[in-house]
């Protein structure tokens, strides 16, 4: 004689919740960590433009100084004169020795702003700040050697 053994099988579907939790905290803790160490310097929202020489900047202390479209000058996107640009930089230096100064010019000008940027450069060099870069972005196109 065979004995038949029936069994219920009442199993519904279920949606697990908590796998799709740790898959969505790890993104978020992943994504986080990428933006903590992206290396920013302070612009304003200019249009910088295209360089093909150049190096890849180190996360320091850096100070900016904006020339926007229109001609203005900022430091650390506060906005400032010519006259009392080279002042607010050596206020800020002396407070962050290590900090690294940053020109950034917007590409996309409605001003002959070249006269303001040398004169920049020149009250810069007189003040005894040698040291500064400019910032753009990079060039899609490869640096050509022959030039």
């Amino acid at each position: 004689m065979a004995v038949r053994i029936l069994r219920e099988n009442s199993l519904e579907p279920r949606l697990e919740i908590m796998p799709l939790l740790d898959v969505i905290f790890l993104l978020l803790a992943f994504f986080i960590y990428a933006m903590v160490l992206l290396i920013r310097a302070e612009v304003l929202p200019v249009q910088l433009p295209e360089l093909s020489k150049g190096r890849a900047a180190t996360n320091v202390d850096a100070i900016s100084i904006t020339l926007d479209a229109d001609g203005a000058l900022f430091v650390d996107a506060v906005s400032t004169d010519l006259d009392s640009v080279v002042a607010t930089l050596v206020e800020q230096l002396a407070a962050k020795p290590d900090a690294r100064v940053y020109l950034a010019a917007d590409m996309d000008g409605r001003a002959d702003r070249l006269p303001t940027f040398i004169e920049l450069v020149n009250r810069l060099r007189g003040s005894g700040i040698h040291e500064f870069f400019i910032v753009g972005k990079p060039s899609e196109e490869p640096a050509n050697p022959g030039r």
